[in-house]
């Protein structure tokens, strides 16, 4: 496979997240043309002196330099800003008619994935959700490592080019990221429960313990190293946060009421002295919490090769690495083998993890023949 997946990658938003992958693109031993689009003439000017990108402009002067002129797939253009800025940035690429392969790094997709219909029909988008950042943001807090064995989520559809979802998770992976495939109408769901809730819920333990302290501040004297721990993320960007809640609000309400479903069982519980009922909520929790991984550190010795025979259908990309997502196994690398102009193997080199039972009784449920060998 090329050890380049892509020849230039143009990073829309020189920020935290932007900055990061930038600069982690450029320290690949056979790196990209990495280029920033940026409005900010002082951030662009630190992102060139630093080496985090090749050459920065702003917007009009990036496309009158023909940067989205691609017309072979070779240009990666990542939108790294708010959802209201990618999704103005896709009406541009759409007027452009940008045909190289474009992603993002929102939080949320529903919005995004309406936008991209503005794209040309050459375009291929495939959404992305990087599970990584910092409470710092702006091109001075950029980190190469940023996304060092962080989950980075890419979202293909049904439409999804097979060749251009395999050199984006290679990019990815080479990046130290753990990538896990998510169709898109579910991605909101998921990330409201692992991720903004979260957030909610540490901000609202803050503001209880700032309340119950009143003019006080005994009770704020009190919260010592796990109560400092859960609520961490409660200091985040009030503005950053009040756009994702915003851009997520269905997904993130539903999980409230989730969250205050699961409270209530709890209350009742301590309403009733019900010490057995308490003891199993809590046992619960304690035994899926023990079971996430501290670190994911998969044995390449024990690496396997999931050989499937494919023809061109819609939706094939993403069914196959949506079934190794709900098997919990892990792709370290997609090899694309064309036989004739319609038919291909498409091999998936598996780490150790997730359950290849599952995995191989999803995909013969879908329809295909697979090959599962160690490698």
């Amino acid at each position: 496979m090329n050890s380049r997946p892509f020849d230039t990658v143009v990073v829309v938003g020189v920020g935290l997240v932007g900055g990061s992958f930038a600069a982690a693109a450029r320290r690949l031993p056979q790196h990209p043309r990495v280029l920033g689009v940026e409005p900010s003439a002082e951030a662009r000017e630190y992102a060139v002196r630093e080496g985090i990108v090749d050459e920065a402009l702003d917007a009009d002067d990036a496309v009158a330099a023909g940067w989205f002129a691609d017309s072979d797939r070779g240009t990666l253009v990542l939108l790294a800003a708010p959802v209201q800025g990618i999704v103005a940035w896709l009406d541009r690429l759409g007027t452009l008619g940008f045909a190289g392969v474009v992603t993002d790094v929102a939080s949320t997709k529903s919005g995004v994935f309406a936008a991209a219909a503005a794209l040309s029909p050459s375009t291929v988008f495939i959404g992305g959700h990087p599970m990584a950042g910092s409470e710092r943001s702006g091109v001075t807090a950029a980190n190469p490592d940023l996304f060092q064995d962080a989950y980075y989520v890419l979202t293909p559809s049904e439409t999804t080019d097979a060749d251009a979802y395999r050199r984006l998770h290679a990019l990815v992976s080479s990046l130290g990221a753990r990538v896990i495939a998510v169709a898109p109408a579910l991605h909101d769901e998921a990330v409201a429960v692992v991720s903004h809730v979260p957030h909610v819920a540490a901000s609202a333990l803050t503001n209880l313990a700032a309340q119950r302290a009143g003019d006080g501040r005994e009770v704020l004297r009190l919260a010592a190293g796990g109560f400092k721990d859960m609520t961490r993320i409660a200091a985040g960007s009030p503005e950053l946060w009040t756009g994702i809640l915003s851009d997520n609000a269905l997904a993130v309400s539903r999980a409230i009421g989730d969250l205050v479903d699961q409270l209530q069982e709890l209350r009742g519980s301590l309403d009733a002295g019900d010490l057995e009922a308490m003891r199993a909520w809590l046992a619960r929790a304690a035994e899926v919490r023990r079971s996430l991984p501290a670190k994911w550190v998969p044995a390449t010795a024990a690496l396997s090769v999931l050989s499937i025979p494919m023809v061109d259908r819609p939706g094939m990309v993403g069914t196959i690495t949506q079934a190794a997502a709900h098997s919990g196994c892990n792709i370290e690398d997609i090899e694309i083998d064309h036989q004739t102009e319609d038919r291909a193997v498409l091999r998936l080199v598996l780490t150790d993890e997730g359950d290849f039972d599952a995995l191989l009784g999803e995909l013969s449920r879908e329809g295909f023949d697979t090959d599962l060998r160690p490698l």
